[in-house]
C-alpha cells in the first residue's frame, strides 16, 4: 500500500500508490505486492524485447522496481503537474499516458468522465493500475506495452501525457520514442510532456537541458512547441519536487 489514501475528481475511492516510469532511482526502488505473474517470457526478464539504457545501468527490468515497495516515482497521488492541466479541462478526446506506472495521473484525468488508456511495460504496475480502477469505480483501460513501439497500439489519440517517462531515455532512445510518440498522436493533437529539468538545485536522475528537450521535437518531423515552462517534478526523494520541465507540444 502507498503513503496514506487519498480521494479526488469524482466518484473516487481511497487508492494507494503511483506516478509513472522515471529515470534510475534503482537503488532505493520497488513497489506495491504483485501475486500474478511478472511477463517473464522463457525467463527473458525483458519479455524478448532488448533493455533500455535504464534497465542497463539497474541491472534489472522496469518491472522489479514495483517488487519490493513503493519505487521513488510513485508518489501515491497525481502529479501536481498533472493535476493543473486536468482542472483545466483542456485534454481533448481519448487521452493515452505514457508510462502510466501504477496508474495515478491517468485515474485522476478519467475521473473527470474522460477516456484514458494507460500503457507501461511493467506488467506489475498495470496490473496494479487495474486494480486501482476497478477499487474505485472509475472506467480506464490498462495495457502493457513498450513506449518505444505505441504504433502497435493501433490508434490514435488526441492528446497523450507523458509524466516522467522522456527523461528516463539516453539520447538515442529519445529519437526513437519521439518517433513512437508521432506514430499515436493524432494530426492537431496534443503532447503533454513533465520531465526532470537541468536547471536550479536538487535535480532528479537525468537531467533534459532545454536544448535537448526543444530539438527533440523539430518542426519538420511534425511537430510544433506550444509552450516549455519551469515546473516541478514530486518524487519520494525530493520533500518539495525537483526541477522539471511542463511542454506542451502540438502534432502537426
Amino acid at each position: 500500500m502507498g503513503p496514506g489514501h487519498i480521494a479526488y475528481g469524482r466518484n473516487l475511492a481511497p487508492g494507494d500508490s503511483a506516478c509513472d516510469d522515471e529515470a534510475s532511482f534503482d537503488k532505493a526502488e520497488g513497489g506495491d505486492e504483485i501475486s500474478e505473474p511478472t511477463g517473464v517470457h522463457g525467463g527473458d526478464p525483458y519479455g524478448g524485447r532488448p533493455p533500455t539504457s535504464h534497465e542497463r545501468l539497474a541491472g534489472r527490468p522496469w518491472d522489479a522496481s514495483y517488487h519490493d515497495g513503493p519505487p521513488p516515482w510513485d508518489l501515491g497521488r497525481p502529479q501536481p503537474a498533472l493535476v493543473r492541466l486536468a482542472d483545466e479541462r483542456i485534454f481533448a478526446g481519448v487521452v493515452l499516458d505514457a508510462g502510466c506506472g501504477t496508474g495515478e495521473n491517468a485515474l485522476y484525468i478519467a475521473s473527470f468522465g474522460q477516456r484514458v488508456v494507460g500503457v507501461d511495460v511493467a506488467e506489475s504496475a498495470v496490473l496494479t493500475a487495474r486494480k486501482k480502477a476497478a477499487a474505485r469505480g472509475i472506467r480506464a483501460d490498462f495495457e502493457v506495452a513498450d513506449a518505444l513501439h505505441l504504433d502497435r497500439l493501433g490508434r490514435e489519440f488526441e492528446t497523450v501525457v507523458d509524466c516522467g517517462l522522456f527523461h528516463s531515455f539516453d539520447r538515442g532512445e529519445r529519437r526513437d520514442y519521439v518517433t513512437s510518440l508521432a506514430s499515436v498522436t493524432s494530426p492537431g493533437g496534443m503532447l503533454y510532456l513533465l520531465c526532470f529539468s537541468d536547471v536550479g538545485p536538487d535535480t532528479g536522475p537525468h537531467p533534459i537541458s532545454h536544448e535537448e528537450l526543444t530539438s527533440a521535437f523539430k518542426s519538420g518531423d511534425g511537430w510544433k512547441l506550444a509552450s516549455v515552462s519551469p515546473d516541478r517534478l514530486e518524487t519520494r526523494m525530493h520533500a518539495h519536487g525537483a526541477p522539471a520541465w511542463l511542454a506542451k507540444i502540438e502534432r502537426t
